[in-house]
């Protein structure tokens, strides 16, 4: 109960003092190009999600990191909870956007940061808001700010690697961008499998080889998205049998 305390109070108690520094970091926003601020951007967000997993007493895990290209990617990953956003911000030292439900959106401190971020705002319930996120976030891309996009959907919870939905190929097919796949193991087990309240897990960050913009450009949809499910959830069971 301690760590669930801690956890939450850092996780909200953080945001209000951020503000100062959100101010001083936009008015720089024209005198630097557009990574220099990313990476200006990031500084926040990286430092608070890694005080939040702190406060969870995890230990994580990271390999692959020689496999983060220079320039704008499309991150794919896994989904298994809701740490996994704050876990891969604290440990990938590339600067992304990642694509959010709308509801996000109402709480004002974080959506500011979000917003800096180049993230994307989907409604689920709208058919038209899903089809204008793969627009959206195919600008932020050309425009050089690399995303996060969970194919999956939604949480597996630990359970099996779900469907991957195809609107990421596209995404990368119109930005003409390389998808940089990721497989997470053990966020679930922080809190969701523990009915919301915060345990210690043990974490396994896995960055995999770059999927490369001409492949992505020269195969169908369904081709790449099996070859990246299949490597991500082979992934996957290599970790299991390491937890």
């Amino acid at each position: 109960m301690l760590a669930t305390i801690k956890t939450f109070g850092y996780l909200f108690g953080y945001l209000p003092i951020s503000i100062p520094k959100l101010k001083a970091i936009k008015a720089k926003k024209s005198t630097l190009s557009t990574a220099g601020y990313d990476e200006l951007v990031h500084q926040v967000p990286q430092r608070w999600s890694a005080g939040i997993l702190k406060r969870t007493k995890s230990t994580f895990d990271v390999s692959g990191l020689e496999n983060l290209p220079e320039g704008p990617v499309l991150f794919i990953s896994n989904h298994e909870g809701n740490f996994d956003i704050p876990t891969l911000l604290a440990h990938i030292p590339k600067p992304f956007g990642f694509i959010s439900k709308v509801e996000v959106k109402k709480i004002p401190l974080v959506s500011k940061w979000m917003e800096e971020m180049n993230c994307v705002f989907l409604d689920r319930t709208n058919r038209k808001s899903a089809y204008q996120s793969i627009i959206d976030t195919s600008t932020q891309l050309q425009n050089g700010h690399s995303i996060l996009v969970f194919p999956e959907g939604t949480r597996s919870k630990g359970e099996e690697l779900g469907e991957f939905k195809a609107g990421f190929v596209r995404i990368a097919k119109d930005a003409k961008v390389s998808i940089v796949p990721i497989a997470i193991s053990g966020t679930s087990d922080i809190m969701e499998k523990n009915n919301n309240k915060i345990r210690p897990a043990k974490v396994q960050i896995s960055v995999l080889k770059t999927y490369s913009m001409e492949s992505i450009q020269n195969n169908e949809a369904k081709k790449i998205m099996e070859e990246l499910h299949t490597q991500i959830n082979n992934r996957l069971l290599q970790m299991k049998t390491r937890s």
